[in-house]
């Protein structure tokens, strides 16, 4: 798809914002390894290979039985008799000394008769966010070879609850701020573009509904219904779509009685082309330097709400449920760095690549 030339000029001045362009690429980079999370921290093997058959756990169910056990439930890919059947192909002797079978099939021989051993690949980080580790010593753990950045007071591998809480945190943000800015901007155009009575009652209504605590709502609801993702992603759009409103209504109540947009009525154009097509474009920059505000504080929100135990469900992996661990094991520094510097790289990152696309809607900057 071909550029228009004036979005081809946003684009070369956003590459020319170093900070903005270089935050874009590392943050392109990491949000794409925790989207890919399942192939880098779980607890189940990318690919099986079992008496010549291939098998993708991460994606399928296989019991124990299908490797040659005794169970009809999933099979636990780390216990060591699961491993000894898949290498040796199933044999009976690996419930009698499973390290013994799996160091003899890596020489091709189990008990003198040669055998083609089946194989496993891993994930980098063979712990999902929900795994318990098996360490010995009390909770939390400090990082070693095994768990580079520690465990948590359940023995819960935190690199791998890092990953898959910051892949959570960004789409949840991007799911709240694209609903959010897509009511805001519209309810904002309608009341600057009119005016009016609309813009009156509408600006009544707003008030009254911007006084209501919304964290407070939330707490309540969530002390009644059960806490899903998707839920909590409605009543923050519910609450959070006003941040918006104030700035597009001033930019097309400025902008409404223009020239530009007197010429178009006169012309019989629509009011939704002459909105959205003619005046929105003028009112992207106040718009997009707003977007940061309203990122970081969807970010904070659902850390807040996690550090309290009323965001996501228990068993979901939070970056704020890890800043309460912190807090609560003042004696395991691994889990309050953990958190700071995982919250200061997401935050940074998002402030300055949006700081680089507010400059290059921005008409008046250039960096040419």
């Amino acid at each position: 798809m071909t550029l228009s030339p004036l979005n081809q000029r946003r684009w070369r001045n956003f590459k020319r914002n170093r900070r903005a362009f270089w935050s874009l690429v590392i943050f392109s980079i990491i949000f794409v390894i925790t989207l890919l999370a399942e192939f880098v921290a779980n607890d189940k093997p990318i690919l099986v290979q079992y008496r010549g058959g291939y098998y993708t756990p991460i994606f399928n169910f296989y019991p124990e039985t299908e490797f040659g056990g005794d169970f009809a439930t999933e099979a636990i890919y780390r216990d060591i008799e699961v491993q000894c059947l898949i290498v040796s192909g199933g044999m009976d002797v690996c419930f009698d000394d499973p390290e013994g079978v799996i160091a003899d099939a890596e020489d091709g021989m189990i008990e003198g008769e040669a055998v083609s051993p089946g194989w496993m690949i891993w994930p980098p980080i063979p712990y999902s966010y929900d795994t318990t580790v098996d360490r010995p010593g009390a909770a939390p753990l400090p990082p070693n070879e095994q768990n580079w950045l520690g465990t948590d007071d359940t023995k819960r591998d935190v690199l791998a609850r890092v990953i898959y809480g910051f892949r959570l945190s960004v789409l949840f943000t991007l799911i709240v701020t694209g609903l959010s800015s897509l009511i805001g901007i519209f309810a904002g155009a309608i009341q600057g573009y009119f005016g009016g009575w609309l813009d009156l009652v509408f600006q009544r209504v707003i008030e009254i509904w911007a006084s209501t605590p919304q964290i407070y709502v939330i707490i309540i609801l969530f002390a009644i219904l059960p806490r899903s993702f998707w839920l909590l992603v409605a009543i923050t759009v519910l609450f959070g779509w006003m941040a918006l409103v104030g700035v597009v209504r001033a930019e097309f109540l400025r902008a409404r009685n223009l020239e530009y947009v007197r010429a178009a009525k006169a012309l019989g154009v629509s009011n939704l082309t002459i909105m959205f097509r003619h005046m929105l474009p003028n009112a992207m920059v106040a718009t997009l330097t707003m977007l940061p505000f309203v990122i970081t504080g969807t970010i904070s929100l659902l850390a807040g709400l996690d550090f309290l135990g009323f965001g996501l469900p228990s068993s979901a992996p939070s970056l704020g449920e890890l800043t309460l661990q912190a807090k609560q094991n003042l004696q395991a520094p691994w889990l309050a760095f953990t958190a700071f510097f995982a919250f200061a790289i997401m935050l940074s990152l998002l402030v300055f690549i949006f700081e680089g696309v507010r400059d290059a809607f921005d008409p008046r900057k250039t960096f040419e």
